[in-house]
C-alpha cells in the first residue's frame, strides 16, 4: 500500500530533502503520490518525516530529562488542561500560536505546541520556533553583568557617571523648566531595577516621554553610543531611587558591559552566556540558514482577529540591527530560553558550567526596591527580574519577567518549577500566562497554598473573562501602545 495522506508541507527545504533523502523537492512529492516509485524509497521518506517530529523533542530530551508530570510531583490530569485551554486562544483567533514548556525539578514534564508559526505559509508551531523574545532579553544581559559585578569590574553602587561622564550633569524635569539636580547620582543598581529615572517615550505621554520620541532614542539604525548621546540631553523624569520606571535602564546596561569587557554585547553574550548553556539558537537576529523556523509576528484586526505586522522573510530580525539592545533586541526559542532558566534555578549553574555564584542568583531574584517603593501592590523587582513578595494566588519569591510580542517565563524555586509560554502577538497581552499560569500550580500534587486556584480567570457573575490582565503598559500608567509604533522603535 501507499500512503495518501502525508502534508508535504511541514517545512523541510530542498536542501534539507536532498541531504536527509538523496531526492530534491519534484522527486520527493513523487515519492509520495506516484505508485510508479520503489517502495524502499518511499519508506526512506516516511522515515525522515517521523524523525522531523521526533528529533526536535529528542535534542531537548538528552539534555532536559523529560519524564511523566507525576514524577515531578504533578498530575498529568490537571496539567493535560493546558492543550484545550492554550487551543481555545488559538481557535478563538486571539493568537496564532504557541509553544509552552513546563519542568519540574530539573525534568521537562509537558512541552507542547500550538496553533501555526506562520499562518500565511501555513506553517505549524514547532519545537525549535524562533520567537522575538523582546524584553525577555532584559534578563540575560542582567545575568551578563552580574558577572562583570562577580570579577569585581562593576560594583551595584557605583555612579552610572563613572562610566558615563555625561550623566553626571542629568537634571530631573520639572514643569517649570528649572530642572533640578540628582539628590544623588544614578546607580547601576538603579538600572537593576528600573529605578534611574530613565523612561521608554513610546509607553507614556509626559514630557520627558515626548522628548524621547523626538529624539528617537532607541532607534533601530542607531548605536548603542548614539542611544547614550541622546539620552545625556533629556532630563530625568524623576529622581533616581525614588520611583519603579519600566524604561531604558537594561539598554544602559547592555553599553556599560560592552564598555567594562571591552566585548560588544552579541560576542560577550555568545561566549559568556549562549555557549556554555548551548543556546543555539539566540542571537540579535536571525541568520538565513534558520529563516524558515522565525515565527510572524501578530497583532489584533480592527474587526476581530489576527493580522501580521511582521512577516517572517521580510523582517528587520534578518540581519544585524546597528544598536544591540540588551532590553529588547534579542531572538530565542523555547528550549534555549529553558536551558537559560534552569540555569538561574540551579543557582547559576547547568550541566557542570558555572556563569554566576548561587549568592549572587539569590541577590539577583529577591526584591532591590526601597521600602517606599513598589512595583505594584505584591510586585516587587530583583536585579533584572520581577518577584513576587508575599503569597497568595501563586507563591512568595516567584520570580520572571515578559517580551512585548506576549512572550513569558517565570520560575518558582520553592516548587522547582520553570514555565516558558512562548506566543507573537503586539501589543502585549497577558492571555497566555493567564491561562497557562494557575493550571500549572493547581497540577501540582499535595499543595496546600495552590491546590484551589481556579483554571481561569472569571467575571464577578462567574463566567469566564477574556479581559487581558494587561501588561506593561498599564503598570507604567500608559493608555495604549500603538502596536506598528512598537514594531518601529522597540
Amino acid at each position: 500500500m501507499r500512503p495518501r495522506s502525508i502534508d508535504t508541507r511541514g517545512g523541510w527545504s530542498p536542501l534539507t530533502l536532498l541531504v536527509l533523502t538523496g531526492q530534491d523537492m519534484v522527486t520527493y512529492r513523487k515519492l509520495i503520490y506516484d505508485r510508479s516509485f520503489p517502495m524502499k524509497t518511499t519508506w526512506q521518506i516516511l522515515i525522515v518525516l517521523t524523525l522531523s517530529v521526533i528529533l526536535p523533542y529528542a535534542g531537548l530530551a538528552r539534555e532536559l530529562p523529560v519524564t511523566s508530570p507525576e514524577d515531578v510531583g504533578m498530575s498529568s490530569e490537571k496539567l493535560a488542561q493546558i492543550k484545550p485551554a492554550v487551543q481555545a486562544l488559538v481557535d478563538n483567533k486571539k493568537i496564532a500560536g504557541a509553544s509552552v514548556i513546563v519542568a519540574r525539578k530539573g525534568k521537562i514534564a509537558l512541552f507542547e505546541t500550538f496553533g501555526m508559526m506562520d499562518q500565511k505559509a501555513k506553517k505549524p508551531m514547532q519545537p525549535d520556533t524562533i520567537f522575538r523574545i523582546y524584553s525577555m532579553s532584559k534578563s540575560i544581559t542582567s545575568v551578563a553583568a552580574m558577572m562583570l559585578y562577580e570579577e569585581g569590574k562593576l560594583k551595584l553602587d557605583d555612579p552610572v557617571s563613572k562610566y558615563i561622564p555625561e550623566f553626571k550633569s542629568l537634571k530631573v524635569y520639572a514643569e517649570s523648566g528649572n530642572h533640578s539636580n540628582q539628590v544623588r547620582q544614578m546607580s547601576i543598581r538603579d538600572l537593576f531595577r528600573h529605578t534611574s529615572g530613565l523612561t521608554y517615550g513610546f509607553f507614556g505621554n509626559t514630557p520627558v516621554d515626548k522628548m524621547y520620541m523626538a529624539r528617537n532614542v532607541s532607534a533601530w539604525d542607531s548605536s548603542l553610543q548614539d542611544m547614550i548621546n541622546k539620552l545625556s540631553k533629556i532630563p530625568l523624569l524623576y529622581q533616581p531611587g525614588t520611583k519603579w520606571h519600566y524604561s531604558v535602564s537594561t539598554d544602559v546596561l547592555g553599553y556599560l558591559v560592552q564598555e567594562v569587557s571591552g566585548q560588544s554585547l552579541d560576542k560577550f553574550f555568545k561566549k559568556r552566556i549562549f555557549k556554555p548553556l548551548k543556546m543555539k539558537d539566540t542571537a540579535f537576529r536571525v541568520p538565513a540558514k534558520k529563516t524558515e523556523r522565525f515565527a510572524a509576528c501578530y497583532g489584533p484586526k480592527p474587526t476581530g482577529g489576527l493580522r501580521v505586522i511582521d512577516e517572517p522573510s521580510e523582517s528587520r530580525y534578518l540581519k544585524k540591527p546597528s544598536i544591540l539592545s540588551g532590553g529588547g533586541g534579542l531572538v530565542s526559542t523555547a528550549r534555549d530560553y529553558m536551558r537559560f532558566c534552569q540555569m538561574l534555578l540551579n543557582k547559576g549553574q547547568l550541566d557542570g558550567k558555572r556563569l554566576l555564584r548561587p549568592d549572587t542568583v539569590e541577590m539577583m531574584t529577591k526584591n532591590q526596591l526601597p521600602d517606599a517603593v513598589r512595583r505594584n501592590n505584591d510586585g516587587g523587582f530583583g536585579l533584572g527580574f520581577s518577584v513576587r513578595l508575599k503569597d497568595g494566588k501563586y507563591p512568595k519569591g516567584e520570580y520572571g519577567w515578559g517580551g512585548m510580542a506576549s512572550t513569558h517565563f517565570w520560575i518558582s524555586p520553592k516548587d522547582e518549577l520553570i514555565v516558558i509560554a512562548l506566543s507573537q502577538y503586539i501589543p502585549y497581552s497577558a492571555r497566555l500566562e493567564n491561562t497557562v499560569k494557575p493550571i500549572v500550580y493547581d497540577s501540582i500534587l499535595k499543595s496546600k497554598s495552590f491546590s484551589q486556584i481556579p483554571a481561569r480567570d472569571v467575571t464577578s457573575e462567574g463566567k469566564p473573562t477574556d479581559v487581558l490582565r494587561i501588561s506593561f503598559p498599564e503598570i507604567m500608567g500608559a493608555k495604549s501602545v500603538h502596536a506598528a509604533e512598537v514594531i518601529q522603535r522597540f
